[in-house]
């Protein structure tokens, strides 16, 4: 499917939604009025959104956000969001546009307008020490496996490739356990992964194993903002064709991952 397809029919859907909607107030005369874009991004989140040493907030994700406050020609001002509040922001209006590693879920369509297609995705994946050598998920077979308690991938792990998992209640005790040397490694979000990674603390880990349970992420705007859904459904199939997503990973030295990759074929042409 080319990109001129995946255009006309993006916009085909959005027509549909807009009819019989009654006319509400549009967010992107808004923002060029007052000249700036609000947007809301993590700030806690290394490579998506972190701050640097000065206290800005940059990444993957604010660097996407430039990008649309560029092409509407105003200036940017960056929201700290965490996963407990980021919809609410934008529900109240006290941001325009949500990039904010949000993964695109039914019940949060729901509450926030979810933009197509998915600019990101992440998956499951293992954090685990170089010393173990692991090249294959069946090289977890009977071997201790950290996890978090009630973590959907936990069964997975263990009853398709034999690991004995190790649950523990947060992020913290795990990552204590695994320095510790109680399990070969954690099995967890691949995102949250790449985050640990970038940090020298954990420069004897690695993230060996094909990430498996893609998860899409997605950009989001407040719901009947139509016009900039439109907008920025179509910013994100040319994030995709020109190789923007790939370009951002290898600039904050992630390997350009599978999501990305098949994205930038689908919507350049590429085979």
């Amino acid at each position: 499917m080319n990109f001129k397809l995946i255009r006309i029919l993006v916009f085909s859907l959005i027509a549909v939604f807009m009819a019989g909607q009654s006319v509400q107030a549009d967010v992107v005369d808004n923002i060029k009025k007052r000249g700036k874009l609000i947007v809301g991004v993590k700030a806690d989140y290394k490579p998506y959104g972190f701050r640097d040493t000065s206290g800005k907030i940059v990444g993957i994700e604010p660097e996407l956000a430039q990008d649309v406050a560029d092409m509407l020609g105003v200036k940017l001002e960056l929201v700290p969001v965490v996963a407990s509040n980021r919809m609410e922001f934008l529900k109240q209006g006290k941001i325009d546009l949500m990039i904010a590693t949000m993964t695109d879920r039914a019940d949060r369509a729901k509450m926030v307008f979810i933009l197509q297609p998915n600019y990101y995705s992440s998956g499951t994946n293992v954090f685990a020490t170089k010393k173990a050598g692991l090249k294959d998920w069946e090289d977890l077979r009977g071997k201790p496996v950290c996890g978090i308690q009630g973590a959907f991938y936990n069964k997975r792990t263990a009853k398709e490739f034999g690991a004995s998992i190790v649950a523990f209640k947060g992020t913290a005790e795990v990552l204590n356990a695994l320095q510790q040397g109680r399990c070969v490694g954690f099995v967890y979000d691949d995102s949250f992964i790449i985050a640990k990674l970038q940090d020298p603390k954990w420069a004897d880990y690695e993230m060996p194993l094909p990430t498996m349970d893609d998860a899409p992420w997605g950009l989001a705007v407040k719901h009947g903002e139509y016009r900039f859904y439109g907008m920025m459904s179509e910013m994100i199939m040319k994030w995709h064709a020109s190789g923007r997503i790939i370009e951002l990973e290898m600039k904050y030295d992630i390997a350009p991952t599978p999501f990305a990759v098949k994205m930038n074929k689908i919507f350049s042409g590429k085979k």
